[in-house]
C-alpha cells in the first residue's frame, strides 16, 4: 500500500517538472508557489469533507482540526516544504530540467544520513539501493554535465529541505489526519511564498490567468494529491525506502518526455531507468531476522 501511494505521487511529480517550467514563462517563482499552494488548499477542502463522511468517530469537520499534534506537524513540515519548493522553482530558471531532477533527488543520500543521526540504523540493502539509485540518476539526467552554477547549489539546498520534510513527516505526521496535515503544510507554504512574492515580484492577475493550466496541475494534483499520497505512503515505509521511491520522479519525467513530447531516450537514459527500477525493488526486500543479506 505504501509503495503504491508513493509511486502514484512520483508519477504526478514526474509530469510536474513540465508544468513548473512552463508556468514560469509569465510569472515569478514565488508567485507560482503562492498560487499553486492556494489551489492545493482549496482543492483539499471537499476531499476532507468527503473523507470525514466515512468516519464514524463522532467528530465533526471542525472538531477534527482541534488536534495540537496535527498543527505541530503541519507547521513544522510546512517550513521545509516552502524552502524546498521555492529553491527548486528558482533553480529551474537557469538549470535544465534533467540536471535539476538529478540534484533535487539527492535527498536519497541525505535522508539515510539524517536517520543515522537520529540513531536509526537503515538495513544493509538500503545502502546498495542508494548506490544504484544515484548511479541511475546520473545516467538518466547528468551524463555530459560538466558545469556547476548557482542554480545547482539552490537545487542541492532544495534536496536538503525535502530531506528534512521527509524526516519530519516520519516523526510527527504518521498519527495525524493526512489530508489535514497536507492542507496545513500547503497553507504555510502559500503564506510564506506570498510574503516573498510581495517583496520580490510584481504579480499580475492577467499573467496568473494565462498560467492557469500549469498552476492548476501543480496545485491541485502535484501539491494537493501527490503530497497527500506521500504522507499516506510514509505510514507504511521507513524514510530511506520512501526516498528511493520518490527518486522515481526523474524516471517518470523522462518517460513522459518520450511518450508525450516524442523525445528519444538515449542508451544512458534507458540504463538509468533500469538501475533506478532495480534500486526501488531492492529497497523493498525484507529479510527475516538472522538471515544474511
Amino acid at each position: 500500500k505504501g509503495s503504491i501511494a508513493l509511486l502514484s505521487a512520483t508519477v504526478i511529480w514526474g509530469f510536474a517538472f513540465i508544468a513548473q517550467s512552463v508556468g514560469m514563462d509569465l510569472i515569478g517563482p514565488f508567485t507560482f508557489q503562492a498560487v499553486r499552494c492556494l489551489f492545493a488548499v482549496i482543492g483539499q477542502i471537499p476531499m476532507c469533507i468527503i473523507a470525514d463522511h466515512f468516519k464514524n468517530d463522532g467528530k465533526t469537520f471542525f472538531s477534527r482540526w482541534k488536534d495540537k499534534n496535527l498543527w505541530k506537524a503541519g507547521l513544522l513540515c510546512g517550513i521545509p516544504i516552502f524552502l524546498a519548493c521555492n529553491l527548486q522553482q528558482i533553480g529551474l530558471v537557469d538549470t535544465d530540467a534533467g540536471k535539476s531532477a538529478f540534484l533535487t533527488a539527492m535527498y536519497i543520500v541525505i535522508v539515510p544520513v539524517f536517520e543515522i543521526f537520529l540513531r536509526r540504523k537503515p538495513s544493509k540493502m538500503i545502502y546498495i539501493s542508494i548506490a544504484l539509485a544515484v548511479a541511475g540518476l546520473y545516467c538518466l539526467t547528468a551524463v555530459g554535465v560538466s558545469r556547476i552554477n548557482t542554480s545547482d547549489l539552490l537545487l542541492l539546498g532544495c534536496a536538503l529541505a525535502f530531506s528534512v520534510q521527509i524526516i519530519l513527516v516520519d516523526i510527527f505526521g504518521l498519527n495525524v489526519d493526512a489530508l489535514r496535515l497536507n492542507m496545513i503544510q500547503s497553507a504555510v507554504c502559500c503564506v510564506l511564498s506570498s510574503f516573498m512574492m510581495v517583496f520580490n515580484e510584481t504579480p499580475s492577475l492577467e499573467a496568473i490567468a494565462l498560467s492557469l493550466i500549469p498552476l492548476s496541475y501543480a496545485g491541485f494534483l502535484s501539491m494537493g494529491i501527490a503530497y497527500y499520497f506521500q504522507i499516506v505512503g510514509q505510514k507504511h515505509l521507513n524514510p530511506s525506502a520512501a526516498s528511493i521511491i520518490f527518486s522515481m520522479e526523474s524516471v517518470f519525467a523522462v518517460i513522459f518526455g518520450a511518450l508525450i513530447l516524442h523525445e528519444t531516450m538515449t542508451f544512458w537514459e534507458i540504463l538509468g531507468c533500469i538501475l533506478m527500477f532495480a534500486a526501488m525493488i531492492l529497497s523493498q526486500i525484507r529479510f527475516k531476522k538472522g538471515q544474511r543479506t
